[in-house]
């Protein structure tokens, strides 16, 4: 018999420490011969990012040992950061962003790039093989004191030699991918201000007797339209994901600059290109590819033009990483996740119609009951628009509330903005659900697997279009009766901390919120204020408005302008090596709350960048949290130490 208790008061399984142990797993996953190979993020060992393998008996095993840190700084959200070239594994180390060469053979680790003269000044990424054995990569490097003092530039590094750069006088690359005949090139190239989903340009070029490249032209793309994805799949042609007609389709290219879509759909096959050398496809053979239809595993059949989902993991496997994709003895291989299953590599054999895990749930998950199911719905914004949103109910089996109690409900903002959330496990969720609180995540006018045009819905809208959608879930929820309306939070981190920060000052839907890692001031984070790094840095221009000429826009819509009109207590978490969001704007905003009559927070983790790694960190800011949301909203919060709140 369950036993009665207020929602917020209930004891749980699902600790801090399970979500923690959670925020690591596969990514970067990749064939090696007849292996799988991947990275593998451990907050155990303070954030360390292993290569591992998986062996032929089934078991995983690390190719290097610690400290090895298989991480780049490359846009400050990293690429691809490992590759190998017969019996050597190149990899890039967080520590110090050098380039270095593993022998699988002797086990001997030697670094193929120089100690750059600034620490971490120089960078590398998306690391590919070229000709002769050497390594084609995105070569970024510090030319001043401001976050935006940056050039890049294509570079070849041999395995015994000097590097050579390939390509330069754009703002941002992908690196180059070799075609199979190794006559040509192909890369994708875009500028100040665009973003890689706003446009980008697909270039080709000939690749000469002694490494060096031609003249190089473009194929595909432009000022509107965004390739997110390139391979080869002949030596005159390529597949690519491309949008001109507004969603992220296939497409195949040929050196004469013949464009076909393989299958037009009104979905997304593609993703915004945050990280360099993400993945969205694999070929099958056969005029087949599997592709990932909105993060779902599908199938693409050209000689039809569908686009069907594998029904075999339709249940079960609900969000796939565009982090890996492979095929290996006919299977597909990747990185998913369900609503009740940890993310996992796993294999997929299309013509059994069966699936494994090839990494095992986590020995300690809590039992299913504890976890939530989530709820897809789709509410209505006050234009008229549609709001995707997962509703995570409170769960658990030893309790249930009074009767006529609605329970506290906390609205989740995902990152970006050109991001989104999806119907996953997210054991963060559980933590609070599996305590009585509720969990919606909104995916707001601007997140991605909806199309361009709803994704630029937000054009110019930042802070607007993201704050209104947000309120308009939570009020229906409210007038649903699934809520309570005294007990609402919101919380985010990144773009999310923008938009939890200016809803709790420029509305009174809410009675807390949690900021994480936040932008704060808009016009200090973009142009000359130097206060983000440079991948984001003209961002801005099209989410408020062109810079300097909408500055008014940018003050108006800031929250540390209205810092003097929260609507409720606020918790900031920050870390204090983050160069995305720096500390400095959350230094300020919370500088200036002493005396202001609200309860506030700030914890400040040393160590961690943008977004935490650290099991420590994790844990210490999911408990603060929670007691943030107890003392907010009055209920007790045992088993986690109390916050200390400033006024």
């Amino acid at each position: 018999m369950p036993e009665l208790s207020p929602y917020g008061t209930w004891t749980s399984p699902v600790s801090a420490a399970d979500a923690a142990a959670a925020g690591g797993g596969a990514s970067w996953l990749d064939r090696v011969g007849g292996e799988l190979w991947w990275a593998e993020g451990r907050p155990a060992e303070g954030g360390r990012v292993a290569l591992v393998r998986l062996t032929a008996d089934g078991s995983v095993q690390d190719v290097l040992p610690a400290p090895w840190n298989v991480r780049n700084r490359v846009h400050e959200y990293g690429g691809r950061p490992w590759l190998v070239i017969g019996e050597t594994v190149v990899f890039t180390h967080w520590a110090d962003q050098r380039v270095y060469a593993h022998d699988l053979t002797s086990g001997e680790t030697t670094a193929l790039t120089p100690e750059p003269a600034q620490p971490q000044g120089v960078r590398y990424g998306d690391l590919r093989p070229g000709p002769g054995g050497e390594v084609w990569a995105v070569r970024e490097s510090s030319t001043g004191p401001r976050r935006t003092d940056i050039e890049r530039a294509l570079v070849a590094i041999p395995l015994d030699g000097a590097e050579r750069v390939l390509v330069d006088g754009r703002r941002f690359f992908t690196a180059p991918q070799l075609s199979p005949d190794g006559a040509h090139a192909a890369w994708l190239a875009w500028d100040h201000p665009a973003m890689p989903w706003d446009g980008t340009e697909l270039f080709v070029a000939p690749v000469a007797a002694d490494g060096t490249f031609g003249d190089a032209r473009v194929l595909a793309g432009g000022a509107d339209v965004a390739v997110c994805q390139l391979e080869w799949e002949s030596p005159d042609r390529l597949l690519a994901l491309l949008d001109p007609d507004g969603w992220w389709n296939l497409h195949r290219i040929g050196l004469d600059g013949s464009v076909v879509n393989l299958a037009p759909v009104a979905t997304e096959l593609g993703g915004a290109l945050w990280k360099l050398g993400l993945r969205w496809f694999t070929p099958l053979g056969g005029g087949r590819h599997a592709v990932l239809d909105a993060g779902r595993l599908a199938v693409l059949d050209e000689r039809d033009g569908s686009v069907s989902p594998v029904e075999a993991v339709a249940g079960e496997l609900t969000s796939w990483s565009s982090s890996g994709l492979a095929v290996v003895d006919g299977a597909v291989t990747g990185i998913a996740a369900g609503a009740r299953r940890e993310r996992a590599v796993v294999s997929v054999d299309l013509a059994a119609g069966t699936w494994a895990e090839l990494t095992p749930q986590p020995a300690d998950l809590p039992a299913p009951e504890y976890l939530p199911v989530p709820q897809e719905r789709v509410f209505t914004a006050p234009d008229g628009s549609a709001i995707p949103a997962f509703v995570f109910p409170p769960a658990n089996p030893g309790f249930t509330a009074p009767e006529g109690e609605r329970p506290p409900f906390v609205v989740h903002v995902h990152g970006g903005p050109t991001g989104s959330s999806d119907a996953s496990l997210d054991l963060d969720f559980a933590y609070f659900t599996s305590r009585g609180i509720g969990v919606v995540a909104v995916n707001y006018g601007g997140s991605t697997g909806y199309g361009r045009v709803f994704r630029e819905r937000l054009r110019e809208q930042w802070g607007v279009v993201d704050v209104g959608d947000c309120v308009a879930v939570a009020e229906a929820l409210v007038a649903e009766g699934i809520a309570d309306g005294a007990r609402l939070a919101i919380r985010g981190g990144s773009a999310g901390g923008f938009t939890s920060a200016a809803s709790i000052t420029m509305t009174t839907t809410y009675a807390a919120a949690t900021v994480k890692f936040p932008i704060l001031d808009l016009a200090t984070w973009t142009g000359a204020g130097g206060e983000t790094h440079d991948f984001e840095s003209q961002y801005l221009h099209s989410l408020v408005g062109p810079y300097p000429e909408t500055l008014e826009r940018y003050r108006e819509r800031s929250p540390i302008t209205h810092a003097g009109s929260l609507a409720g207590p606020v918790l900031f978490l920050q870390g204090l090596e983050d160069q995305i969001c720096p500390p400095e704007q959350a230094d300020r905003f919370v500088a200036g709350l002493a005396g202001r009559g609200v309860d506030y927070a700030y914890l400040r983790f040393e160590g961690e960048q943008h977004g935490f790694r650290k099991a420590v960190t994790i844990i210490a800011a999911l408990e603060a949290e929670l007691s943030f949301y107890g003392q907010v909203f009055g209920f007790p919060t045992p088993g986690v130490a109390k916050l200390e709140l400033s006024r």
